[in-house]
């Protein structure tokens, strides 16, 4: 009896009983894709998945500017108020971090299975997202690299 299954079964399975539609559709689609005997595509997903996320993230987030509900001059004010000013920095500090991640998550995959372990629980029962994995690479990569690890 093999048992490859079950961690990616035991991720749906979390997700489904945690609500998240996001965690489940992913899990379920590589599933799909491991039973059908598509598994040259995995590793396509594996190489490209990131990317092609962070595009359609990306464009999510930019479609206000491009649909006119955010024009230039209040594009423009978000320079000049404190909220603004912080949403800046913030943004650069996360961005920064996740960049160490992605490429900490590369040259260190054993950490990837506690990353998602983490990531799955406070998307499952903590209500939050699952773009938590490089953010969370990127600080184990700083904090790792503080310890000396």
């Amino acid at each position: 009896m093999s048992f490859t299954n079950l961690p990616i079964l035991l991720i749906l399975a979390l997700s489904v009983i945690g609500n998240n539609n996001t965690v489940a559709i992913a899990a379920a689609a590589l599933l799909l894709l491991k039973l059908l005997g598509l598994t040259s595509w995995l590793g396509q997903v594996e190489t490209h998945g990131i990317t092609l996320g962070v595009i359609i993230l990306t464009a999510g987030v930019l479609a206000p500017l491009a649909s006119g509900k955010v024009d230039l001059m209040s594009f423009a004010n978000t320079f000049k108020s404190p909220t603004g000013l912080i949403a800046i920095s913030v943004g650069f500090a996360v961005a920064w971090i996740a960049g160490r991640g992605v490429s900490f998550m590369q040259a260190s995959p054993e950490v990837v299975t506690a990353i998602m372990a983490g990531t799955l629980i406070g998307v499952c029962f903590f209500k939050g997202l699952a773009v938590g994995p490089l953010i969370a690479g990127g600080v184990v990569a700083l904090l790792a690299g503080l310890f000396r690890l």
